[in-house]
Formats: C-alpha cells, sequence, structure tokens
C-alpha cells in the first residue's frame, strides 16, 4: 500500500498546501470557543453591546478566513488524489499490457478490472480523504485538549482519559475492518466475473435457455458480498455509536465536574461553555475521523491489491537481440526442437515433444481434432506463452533471444475471435503499421475478400466501427481482421482458424490471394478444414498435443488415420481422397 505513494511524486505542492490549508482553518477554529468565552464574560455579562458587536465581527471573520482556507484545501487534496490515481490507473494499465498470457490467466481479467476500477476509485477517495482530514482531526482532537488545559487542568483530564478510549476504539476497529473490506473486494471480483461473462455469452445463454440457472448463480455470489459487506459494515458501523456513547459519557463528566468549578470560582460560565464547545467540537471531529478511518481501511484493502499486481515479478521476458532485416534461405524461418507445455494450473501438457522445421516462403498447415493444442502452438511462435522445455528459433534464434517489440513486428497474427475495436475500418487496419496509405490498406482489403464491405459503406475506410464491431457481420469481421493482418507486408502471417466464418468460395479466394502476395511470406494456416489446408506445403496433425503426422496431403491421407478420418468426414459425400 505504502509502495503506491511513490506515484504522488509530481504533487508535493499540493500534499503539502491541502493539509495546512486545513490546518490554518482548524487553528481558526479552536480560537472560537475562547471567543464565545470573552462574550460571556465580558460582553453578557456587562452589558457591553459594543464588545459583543466587536467580538462577534471576530467571529465573523474567523469565519470567512476558515471558508477560504477549506476550499483551498479541498482543491488541492482533490487535485492531488485525482492526479495520483491516474498515474496509479496509467501504472497498473501498463503493467497489464506487459503482462504474459500466462500472467493474465493467472490473475484473471475479472479481478484486473476491479483494480483498475473500483480498487482505484477507492485509493482516489482515500488520498483526498487523508489530505484534507489525517492531519485536522488529531489537530482538532489534540488542540481542543490542550486548550481545555489553558482554562482548567481538573476538567482536562477528562479530555485526556476520553482521547486514549477513542484511540483504542478507533485503531482496533481499523485492524480489524481491513482484512475484512479485502474479502468484499474479492467477492466484488467473481461479481464482475459473472457479469462479464454473461454479457459475452448473452447468446449463449438464450440459446441454451439458462437465464434462470445463471440468474440464480448470480444471485448466490451476490449474497456473499452481501454477507461479507454487512459483517464489514457492522464492524465499521461500531465506530459512531462507540464514540458517541464516550464522548456524551465525558459531556455528562465534564458537565459535572464544571458545575463544581463553577460554584468554587475556579472557572467562569463562559470558560465552561468553551469547555463544552471543545468536547463539540470533539464529537464533530471524530465522526469525520470515524468516515476517514472506513475509507482508509477500503483504500488500504485495495492498495495492497492493486500494489501487489503493480509490483509483482509477473511481465513478458525479452532478449536483446534485433529481428535480422533479410533471412537466410538456407535457415529454416520457424524451427520447434522437443518442444513441450503446460499451462498454470494444469495437470498434463498441452502439447508434448513437438519438433519441425518451416523454411522461409512456406505455406504450413496445422489441423485437428478441438483441444488437441493448435491454438496453443502457434501462440508459442510469437512467444506469447513460453515452453516449458524445448526450444523455438526463428530465423535460427532462439525466440527468448530477441526483443519482443521487434519480434513480434515481423508476424502479422489472426486470431481465433475477431476482435476490432471501436473507432474507424482505417484505424482498425493500420494496427500493424501506422504509417500506411489508404492504397495500402485497399490491396490488404482486396487481399482479404474484403473490398465489398469497404465499399458497401457510403465513407469507405472512414466507417463507423462500434466496439467489438457489433455493427458488422461474423464473416465481415474475420476479413477485416486477415487484411489488418496483411498491412505492412510482414514476415509471417499466423490465420489461426480465421476462416471459421467464411464460405468455402470466398475460403478459396482468399487462400489464392495470399498466397499471390507480393511479398514474401511464411504462412501457418490453422484450420478445422481439411480444404483450407490440403494445398500447403506441409500439414501437421495434432491428436491431444502430440503431432501425430506430418507431411503433404497426399502422404498424411495415406499414412495417417487421424487426417484420413478427419478428411473423410468432411468429404463424406465424395467418397475416398478428395
Amino acid at each position: 500500500m505504502f509502495k503506491l505513494l511513490r506515484y504522488l511524486k509530481g504533487y508535493l505542492k499540493e500534499t503539502v498546501l491541502a493539509p495546512s490549508f486545513k490546518l490554518l482553518e482548524a487553528s481558526f477554529e479552536l480560537f472560537v470557543p475562547l471567543v464565545v468565552a470573552q462574550i460571556i464574560d465580558h460582553g453578557i455579562e456587562s452589558h457591553d453591546i459594543s464588545y459583543i458587536l466587536s467580538r462577534s465581527l471576530v467571529l465573523v471573520l474567523l469565519s470567512v478566513v476558515g471558508f477560504i482556507a477549506a476550499v483551498s484545501a479541498q482543491y488541492f487534496s482533490a487535485k492531488a488524489a485525482v492526479g495520483f490515481a491516474t498515474k496509479v490507473r496509467s501504472a497498473l494499465f501498463a503493467k497489464i499490457v506487459g503482462m504474459s498470457y500466462s500472467d493474465i490467466d493467472r490473475a484473471g481479467s475479472s479481478s484486473l478490472i476491479t483494480r483498475m476500477t473500483s480498487d482505484i476509485n477507492q485509493l482516489q477517495s482515500g488520498v483526498n480523504l487523508t489530505l484534507r482530514l489525517f492531519l485536522r482531526s488529531p489537530f482538532i482532537v489534540f488542540g481542543a485538549m490542550i486548550m481545555a488545559f489553558t482554562i482548567d487542568l481538573r476538567a482536562s483530564l477528562i479530555f485526556a482519559v476520553m482521547i486514549a478510549v477513542l484511540c483504542l476504539i478507533v485503531f482496533g476497529i481499523m485492524l480489524i475492518t481491513i482484512p475484512l473490506h479485502r474479502d468484499v473486494q474479492n467477492s466484488l471480483d467473481t461479481i464482475t466475473l459473472k457479469t462479464r461473462e454473461n454479457l459475452t455469452g448473452s447468446r449463449i445463454l438464450r440459446g441454451f435457455r439458462k437465464e434462470a440457472a445463471e440468474k440464480a448463480s448470480f444471485s448466490k455470489a451476490a449474497d456473499v458480498l452481501e454477507k461479507a459487506q454487512r459483517f464489514a459494515g457492522a464492524i465499521s458501523a461500531l465506530m459512531n455509536p462507540l464514540t458517541f456513547a464516550v464522548v456524551n459519557l465525558s459531556i455528562i463528566a465534564l458537565i459535572f465536574v464544571g458545575e463544581l468549578e463553577v460554584g468554587n470560582g475556579s472557572i467562569s460560565q463562559g470558560q465552561l461553555i468553551a469547555l463544552y464547545n471543545y468536547m463539540t467540537q470533539i464529537l464533530v471531529e471524530l465522526i469525520k475521523l470515524a468516515s476517514l478511518i472506513i475509507t482508509l481501511t477500503k483504500a488500504a484493502a485495495c492498495g495492497h491489491r492493486v500494489s501487489a499486481v503493480i509490483d509483482s515479478d509477473t511481465g513478458e521476458k525479452e532478449g536483446r537481440l534485433e529481428y535480422p532485416s533479410k533471412s537466410a534461405p538456407s535457415v529454416p524461418k520457424i524451427e520447434f526442437r522437443n518442444v513441450s507445455f503446460r499451462y498454470d494450473g494444469a495437470s498434463e501438457d498441452s502439447l508434448s515433444n513437438i519438433s519441425f522445421s518451416v523454411m522461409p516462403g512456406q505455406t504450413i498447415g496445422i489441423i485437428g481434432a478441438t483441444g488437441s493444442g493448435k491454438s496453443t502452438l502457434v501462440n508459442l511462435i510469437p512467444a506469447f506463452y513460453s515452453c516449458r522445455c524445448g526450444d523455438i528459433f526463428i530465423d535460427g534464434v532462439n525466440v527468448k533471444d530477441y526483443k519482443l517489440d521487434e519480434l513480434r513486428n515481423k508476424f502479422g497474427i489472426v486470431p481465433q475471435k475477431a476482435v476490432l475495436f471501436r473507432g474507424t475500418i482505417r484505424d482498425n487496419l493500420k494496427w500493424r503499421c501506422s504509417e500506411a496509405t489508404d492504397e495500402e490498406l485497399m490491396i490488404a482489403v482486396e487481399a482479404a475478400q474484403a473490398a465489398d464491405v469497404v465499399l458497401s459503406k457510403p465513407k469507405g475506410l472512414a466507417a463507423t466501427v462500434d466496439q467489438n464491431g457489433k455493427n458488422f457481420s461474423g464473416g465481415q469481421r474475420q476479413r477485416l481482421t486477415i487484411a489488418r493482418a496483411l498491412v505492412g507486408e510482414p514476415d509471417v502471417l499466423i490465420f489461426d482458424d480465421s476462416s471459421s466464418a467464411l464460405d468455402y468460395a470466398t475460403d478459396a479466394a482468399l487462400r489464392a490471394s495470399v498466397e499471390k502476395l507480393s511479398f514474401e511470406h511464411t504462412t501457418l494456416i490453422v484450420s478445422q478444414r481439411t480444404s483450407s489446408i490440403m494445398h500447403a506445403d506441409t500439414i501437421i496433425v495434432l491428436d491431444d498435443g502430440n503431432m501425430v503426422g506430418i507431411g503433404t496431403h497426399e502422404e498424411l491421407y495415406g499414412n495417417c488415420d487421424t487426417y484420413k478420418e478427419i478428411h473423410d468426414l468432411q468429404f463424406s459425400e465424395k467418397g475416398g481422397n478428395a
């Protein structure tokens, strides 16, 4: 939590001025009971109207100056809190963006979203209130006690005892509630996860009529969150009644002792009222302090969660080598040597002992049943994941030795799920190469068989794209993501089952246009269809993470039962070797 305070750097002036103005306001507030005592003891007692008016003007002056100081403190504290939250949010986002796929899988996207939003909002509120009240409230409490000592020693002992008891209550509750609020935020992670899952899978829920089951599951998670919040809130709620009880008992004791002191002439009536006012000030400040403590406990719990991500030893490990400008034709473009991979938390390898090589300019097809490890294999090539054992080489250099930006800049990747971002078609197509011209974009669009998608829009490349490309069909999204991968002439093209939403004719036209691209490229095609890869130079067949066949279509159809079964199932109406 305290490590996050480094993000207040740059707001030193605000972090000093905000509490300073609050202390100035508090100082003027401490003089108010003394002025009131003077009005009672000197003005009212002697019926001196001019004295009463002059002291009343002093009270007005103290109020105006205090108001100006309070507004100034609010301005500086808000500026520091918002700036702090902005820096923390930026640092957290930068950390998340730099995480490897394994790190994100381990942390959970719903948890990261909660930390980015709710947790940082709590931190911002905590910093804001801390700068305004953390020094002011204790200053008023102890200042009132000191002022009470200047009036009467015996009565002021009540203040000392009361403050000691209140400190035990406040800090005791704070220590108890910090872990409770951390549990609340963890429960909120679950709610975020379920909400996100239901929003992204709403069509599937309706298709399988699972609305009632998901409502029940969400209600159960919401009940867990409610119970955690109720318990934490119940403990926090003890703050006000306990402090009120202690302060009110202290007021009773003060009035009793003060009556005796006034009776024997030790203090005046005005001084007794001043003591009562100081006790009231303490009560008001303790209410504010109780609110501050509750906010701080929430902020502390959230701060630990945010700090755990920012300071964690995660992120993608990379080397220092630059990607070569030219590839040697005799060196394999991609080479796997006894590569095995296992996801975090899995009991078995997703890929086992995979070895193959791809020469520059070749087209490689990868096929296998669902869950056989096809996407996992291609995700290892750009170092999205690190293999558990074995080595992967690009142009004869281990991928671990490359700078990641240099390495991935040479890849054109079409993921299994077509994702477009809000903006325009032009903005989305320029993700690989921001300097690409409209002419270059249209060449990629035509090669991806997406020219009709762009030309059908009145604004063409400037047509609007909604979030996730929801204003396009599945096939249109796939073709636009393929076009995005082709922009900038990448060395390696990876199509991860990227034609699943395309009809056979469009798929065939796409493959033909990719083969005729003007730049040299190596292509890896992951597909469920043998028709999409049967013309590849080499086809790799995977089954349950094992490579059970490698060769051309004709070779595999003759000697690989897994490939023959897949092909015959898809072309059963033609029979035999189609």
